[in-house]
C-alpha cells in the first residue's frame, strides 16, 4: 500500500502512549493498533482529527504517500 502511516513516529516524539492516545481520541487500542499498522482501509476525518487535535500535528505528518 502506498500509504506509510507514521503514527509510531509522532507518538514517540510527543512522548505519548498508545492506550493515552487511544483514550484522548475516544476509539479502542485495537482499532488504534490497526490504524498504526496500516491495516486499516479508511480512517475517518472525525478520527484524523481527533489525533491531529491529541498530537498537536498536521495529517501529513501522520500519512505519507510513497508511490
Amino acid at each position: 500500500m502506498p500509504i506509510i502511516i507514521n503514527l509510531d513516529k509522532v507518538l514517540e516524539e510527543r512522548n505519548m502512549k498508545s492506550n493515552e492516545l487511544a483514550d484522548i481520541v475516544g476509539i479502542t487500542t485495537a482499532n488504534l493498533s490497526i490504524l498504526k499498522t496500516g491495516k486499516a482501509k479508511a480512517v475517518r476525518f472525525s478520527t484524523l482529527e481527533a489525533i491531529c487535535e491529541a498530537l498537536e500535528c498536521q495529517p501529513g505528518d501522520i500519512l505519507e504517500y510513497q508511490p
